[in-house]
């Protein structure tokens, strides 16, 4: 953080050499969110053994960004969570869950300066460094409980006409249920870091090109790793509307490769290893389609994640990226997103799951009631592998409401043989997991 600071502490002096300070904060912005929210999921292994745990939270984010100068800007954001009333059981995925895991108090609400970087525009080209959200498909915020996941490090972009070429480097992660920018291969691989990398630490360079000329969408992205893996990711979108019918269509493709390379190729191959002696390769492609008609929206989706016999062939997602069009409330990666975690996957992201959903979305302002919406979504996970012994139901509910800079939103959650994999593959399952969340959020 050191360096961000001595970036801020250059880019003002630049600013008072120009006399131009004051009026670079005054063209600066505030930005942030008021955020209230509450969950509480029940468990049944089946087996004679349940579990209840709820939370309530209150936080958001305050932030700033200055004004340009020199095509210089600053940019600040603070983050909070603050439980409250909490019960015996906690359900600590909305406050400090991944601090837990790393040893602290998962029950303990917390504060963190979120994000802290410079960026720098000139004509086609930006350059941020420091502490920043991102949003790519394997890299992400996942902005779906109280606080986003941000990295630290710089990324750059140049855009020619429609294409955007995008290269970076980033060394650490903070997750959403955390205050601590870990090194960002330490948070995938925990403990085993060294013994996997043969590095105490490491960076990820992502690279990217993007086209969008809103009709066609291309992407593709990838996440160079090394000593730990590298990970592609394409994308394909076409979007098309019917003239004077009102109905709009759009469908989409993906297609996504992983593997272990350098000392972890080697070293995860060991018997030993953590993974079993199985070396990371995974592949997964989808496709989907979705079917507008005013307020209406019904969608589409089928993924199959590629059985590699004798390999570790679950995706891995250590950086809160659920990219899968299949991907459920209840299917989000919070667990494999946890210290440590990288090599766990859960349902949809198990090696040879094939998943169908689909998905009716219904605005409401028909009924005189304005930005209204409710959303039903049903998705099955089936996989021959063994402990996948029956296939894993979920059913989402979603009503919401949202006026202005107010939104609100009641959440029902039901999974039939919601399913894990650990490690090494092995597959477990419980009966039944059942979520409910309340979520009320004012943004500024």
């Amino acid at each position: 953080m050191r360096y961000v600071a001595g970036m801020f502490v250059f880019c003002a002096s630049l600013a008072a050499a120009d006399n131009a300070l004051a009026q670079w904060f005054e063209e600066g912005q505030v930005h942030g969110n008021v955020k209230y929210y509450y969950i509480e999921t029940d468990k049944d292994n089946g087996k004679g053994t349940t579990s209840s745990a709820h939370a309530n939270s209150f936080g958001g984010q305050l932030g700033y960004e200055t004004g340009t100068l020199h095509g210089l800007k600053l940019a600040a954001t603070f983050m909070t969570t603050n439980p409250f009333a909490l019960p015996n059981v906690v359900d600590t995925s909305i406050i400090g869950k991944d601090n837990g895991v790393r040893g602290g108090d998962a029950n303990r609400g917390f504060s963190v300066l979120g994000e802290a970087y410079v960026l720098y525009s000139r004509d086609v080209f930006s350059l941020w460094y420091g502490r920043k959200k991102l949003n790519t498909p394997l890299i992400h915020t996942k902005e779906v409980r109280m606080l986003p996941s941000t990295v630290q490090g710089a990324m750059a972009d140049a855009a020619f006409g429609r294409w955007h070429i995008g290269a970076g480097y980033l060394d650490r992660f903070k997750q959403r249920t955390s205050d601590d920018f870990t090194n960002i291969v330490e948070h995938a691989l925990g403990a085993d870091t060294e013994t996997v990398t043969g590095h105490a630490a490491g960076y990820v360079v992502p690279v990217s090109i993007t086209y969008d000329d809103r009709v066609l969408q291309l992407q593709a992205y990838d996440y160079y790793s090394p000593d730990f893996m590298n990970s592609l990711y394409l994308g394909a979108k076409y979007r098309h509307a019917f003239s004077g019918s009102g109905l709009k269509l759009c469908i989409g493709a993906q297609y996504l490769h992983q593997q272990s390379i350098g000392n972890a190729d080697d070293n995860l191959a060991e018997s030993g290893s953590v993974t079993g002696g199985k070396t990371l390769r995974a592949g997964a492609f989808g496709l989907k389609a979705a079917l507008t008609y005013r307020e209406s929206m019904f969608y589409a989706a089928y993924t199959n994640v590629l059985r590699s016999e004798g390999d570790h062939d679950s995706l891995v997602l250590p950086w809160d990226g659920t990219p899968l069009f299949t991907n459920m409330i209840t299917s989000n990666d919070l667990f494999q997103s946890l210290y440590g975690h990288a090599f766990n996957a859960d349902s949809a992201y198990i090696g040879g799951t094939q998943g169908i959903r689909l998905a009716f979305s219904q605005g409401l302002d028909f009924t005189g009631v304005g930005g209204l919406k409710a959303t039903l979504a049903w998705a099955q996970f089936s996989n021959d592998r063994e402990g996948f012994d029956e296939s894993q139901q979920d059913i989402n509910a979603v009503l919401g409401y949202k006026r202005g800079a107010f939104s609100f939103a009641l959440k029902g959650i039901w999974v039939g043989n919601n399913t894990t994999a650990d490690k090494t593959g092995k597959v477990s399952q419980l009966d039944s997991l059942t979520q409910y969340r309340v979520i009320a959020n004012y943004s500024f």
